[in-house]
């Protein structure tokens, strides 16, 4: 169960992602899903939103939205 949320999640904020315009945006939405994800799962929700920040700014870099 847990799996198939964090992985269901996983695919809408990238979904979302390529609907953003630049990189502020993808990174703002990127640290809010990143916390909420980290928050639900009993993780940091400081250290999700770093990560989910980070990724949302560089997903357009490695090809992942564009």
């Amino acid at each position: 169960m847990r799996k198939s949320f964090i992985t269901l999640a996983l695919v809408s904020v990238t979904a979302l992602a390529g609907c953003m315009d630049n990189d502020s945006e993808r990174a703002i939405a990127g640290g809010l899903a990143g916390a909420l994800i980290a928050d639900t799962t009993g993780g940091s929700a400081t250290t999700g939103a770093i990560a989910g920040a980070a990724a949302g700014a560089l997903c357009d870099d490695v090809r992942l939205c564009n």
